[in-house]
């Protein structure tokens, strides 16, 4: 017997076969659930074993975000050893190197300036971090002269020449550095230009130079001659120093 066949020749299938219903059909809503789970982990899971590349040391002062480049806590040790925590108090907006460093402090060469103010776990000390963003090799000479000069006799000469320079911390005279910015309602709102008693600068022939400029956060004014306690003066430097490293690596 021949078996049945439509007009094309070939013969019908035994049952019936809605493709467009099984392909649109709605899954369950716990099915859909788990399926934007998965979708959302995967590239999380792939980011963290796999995290792009950092932009080159030069590109980062824009290209990371605020809170990388100033963190919400700088860990440090005191004079004695001692754990010591700074505290983020505020980040001041971009600003012109003229307007962010005193006059003596920075020459051709500084494209711009980023700064924050921390102070530490008993708000007793505040310093102002600013970082001098330079331009190409050429300028890094005459950017990096500038920089505390003016209290040179004071410092703590660490390494000095064309490649590196680590200045500070300064005592029985105040250094030309970053100005300090104040933030009201925390320990750093009396903070400013005749507060400061000591900093710090480090850079090392990079694209990058970081000051700080110290003082306490009671407001009291600095006196010419004044001794600066240790501690103060170790704010500076490991605030300086820390912030620093952790762009430039």
């Amino acid at each position: 017997m021949s078996e049945c066949t439509d007009r094309s020749g070939v013969p019908p299938l035994p049952f019936e076969v809605d493709v467009y219903h099984l392909s649109t059909a709605p899954l369950p809503t716990k099915y859909t659930a788990i399926t934007q789970a998965i979708a959302v982990a995967i590239p999380v899971a792939m980011s963290t074993l796999w995290p792009p590349p950092d932009p080159p040391v030069p590109e980062r002062w824009h290209a990371w975000p605020v809170a990388r480049i100033f963190p919400g806590t700088v860990p440090g040790l005191s004079p004695s050893g001692a754990r010591v925590t700074y505290v983020l108090t505020g980040v001041a907006p971009e600003a012109p190197c003229a307007t962010a460093f005193q006059p003596a402090a920075v020459r051709t060469g500084c494209r711009t300036a980023l700064r924050a103010t921390y102070a530490d776990s008993t708000q007793t000390y505040v310093a102002t971090v600013g970082i001098a963003v330079l331009d190409g090799p050429a300028h890094k000479r005459l950017a990096f002269d500038g920089f505390g000069l003016a209290g040179i006799r004071g410092s703590r000469l660490a390494s000095f020449g064309p490649s590196a320079l680590r200045l500070g911390p300064f005592d029985g005279v105040r250094p030309a550095t970053v100005r300090p910015v104040a933030f009201p309602g925390g320990p750093a709102e009396r903070f400013g230009e005749r507060q400061y008693f000591t900093g710090a600068v480090v850079g090392y022939g990079g694209s990058y130079l970081v000051a700080t400029a110290a003082g306490y956060a009671d407001g009291r004014p600095y006196l010419p001659g004044h001794r600066t306690v240790p501690r103060l003066r170790q704010a500076a430097w490991q605030l300086a120093t820390t912030l620093h490293r952790a762009l430039t690596r």
